[in-house]
């Protein structure tokens, strides 16, 4: 296998993406098409930020249930 092309599975693989996406990269870059290798590189970016956001919300989620449950333990305690 190219090196490169190994170095950029290794590195989807990494990031978490799933097998149907290391096998469009692979396709695509084996055929040389580099512009859609591009766009499916940023689809998988914009697929892992909206993971990202949606576990940020439910960090918020936490957050707002702590602070809600300290501020309930505290009124307890006057």
């Amino acid at each position: 296998m190219d090196e490169e092309l190994e170095m950029i599975l290794t590195n989807l693989k990494d990031a978490g993406c799933g097998s149907g996406d290391l096998n469009k990269t692979r396709l695509l870059y084996e055929a040389g098409n580099t512009d859609a290798l591009i766009l499916h590189l940023r689809k998988c970016r914009c697929s892992l930020m909206e993971e990202l956001h949606e576990s940020q919300r439910k960090v918020d989620c936490l957050d707002y249930l702590i602070r809600q449950t300290e501020k309930q333990n505290k009124q307890r305690r006057i």
